[in-house]
C-alpha cells in the first residue's frame, strides 16, 4: 500500500488515500476530539471495501463498487497510522477506536472479522475499541454469527456495534438505505443476543434528514432502552446529497431538539454528535468519499473545501 495524498488538520482530523498493487485507490481517516488530546482519545476509520454496492442516496462511497479488501489491505490501513505516531505498536491511548466505517458495508467483507480477531495480538494497545457500523444487511447472516463469537470471546465490554437505521419509517428506510436488511424487529432481536449486562449498549444510528420522521413508539416496541440507545448525527453535505435533494434536519447552534427530548423522556439515552464543523470541509466523515468527488469537480456548500496534499 503507498499512500499517494492527504487533506486535512493535525488537530482534528486527516484523510488518506492510497493505492495499492492493483493499482485500486482506498481512503483511511485518522481523527481526534477537540478538546479531548489524542492520548485520551484516537479515532482510525478503515475502508473494508473499494466502493460500496448499497448506493445510499446521502453518501459519496456508494458511487460505484470494485470488490472487498484483503485482510492484509485493511491492516495496512491501520498500521500505517500506527506506524506514524507509534513505531513500536504500543498505544497508549485511553479509547483507542478503530472503525470499520470508511468506504463500504463491513458485514459484506469477512475479512473484517480475520482482522477483528487478530487485532489484540497485533498491538499492545489496552484502550482499544473497535467499532462495527452496518446497515444489517440480509445474507449476511454468517457474519454476524461470527461476530457474536469474537465479541464474546475476545472483547466483552470493549466492543461498540452500530446499526445505521435513519428514520423509523419503513418505505422512506427502503429508500434511504435501499438494499435488502433485517427489520427493526430481527435487529432487536440480535442485539438482545449480543449484549450483557454492564457491557457497551447498542447504538440506534439516525443520520436526521428533512422529512424523515422517528417514531419513539415504535422504537420502544422493538427496542429495549436498557440494551439500545440512540445516537443522532447531521446528515453530512455530499456530492450524493445534493444531487438527491437531502438536507439535514440536525443543525449546528440550533438551541432544542424536539426528537431528542421525545426519545430520552421515553427512557433511552441519547447522543447528539454533531462534531466539529471542519470535518465537513475535510471531508473526514464516515462513508464520505474524497475521491469520487474530486473527479466530480464540482462543489459542494460546507463540504470538501480543504485542499488535496501529494505525499
Amino acid at each position: 500500500m503507498k499512500v499517494i495524498a492527504r487533506t486535512g488538520r493535525e488537530d482534528i482530523a486527516v484523510v488518506y488515500i492510497a493505492e495499492l498493487e492493483d493499482g485500486k485507490l482506498i481512503e483511511f481517516v485518522e481523527s481526534v476530539q477537540p478538546p479531548i488530546p489524542r492520548e485520551k482519545k484516537w479515532v482510525i476509520i478503515v475502508s473494508s471495501l473499494y466502493g460500496c454496492p448499497v448506493g445510499c442516496p446521502m453518501c459519496d462511497a456508494g458511487e460505484y463498487y470494485r470488490g472487498k479488501l484483503s485482510r492484509d489491505d485493511i491492516i495496512a490501513q491501520i498500521d500505517y497510522l500506527v506506524s506514524r505516531r507509534f513505531p513500536d505498536r504500543k498505544v497508549p491511548v485511553g479509547k483507542f477506536k478503530i472503525q470499520f466505517a470508511r468506504m463500504g458495508e463491513p458485514a459484506f467483507n469477512q475479512h473484517v472479522l480475520d482482522v477483528l480477531q487478530e487485532l489484540p495480538a497485533l498491538y499492545d494497545a489496552p484502550g482499544l475499541l473497535p467499532t462495527i457500523s452496518t446497515i444489517a444487511p440480509r445474507g449476511s447472516e454468517k457474519f454476524f454469527e461470527r461476530l457474536l463469537d469474537i465479541k464474546r470471546r475476545t472483547y466483552r465490554e470493549r466492543f461498540q456495534l452500530q446499526f445505521s437505521i435513519h428514520t423509523t419509517d419503513a418505505r422512506l428506510r427502503d429508500w434511504m438505505i435501499p438494499a435488502k436488511k433485517w427489520s427493526l424487529g430481527e435487529i432487536a432481536e440480535y442485539g438482545g443476543e449480543f449484549y450483557r449486562k454492564g457491557e457497551r449498549k447498542i447504538t440506534l444510528n439516525f443520520a436526521l434528514a428533512e422529512g424523515m420522521p422517528v417514531d419513539g413508539d415504535l422504537l420502544l416496541r422493538h427496542f429495549d432502552p436498557d440494551i439500545f440507545l440512540v445516537k443522532i448525527t447531521p446528515v453530512n453535505p455530499t456530492y450524493s446529497a445534493r444531487k438527491h435533494g437531502i438536507s439535514s434536519q440536525v443543525i449546528p447552534d440550533m438551541e432544542r431538539y424536539e426528537i431528542v427530548e421525545t426519545l430520552r423522556a421515553a427512557g433511552y439515552e441519547v447522543i447528539l454528535s454533531i462534531g466539529e464543523l471542519a470535518e465537513n470541509h475535510i471531508g473526514s466523515n464516515c462513508g464520505q468519499h474524497i475521491t469520487n468527488y474530486l473527479n466530480k469537480k464540482e462543489a459542494v456548500q460546507g463540504g470538501y473545501t480543504y485542499p488535496l496534499r501529494k505525499v
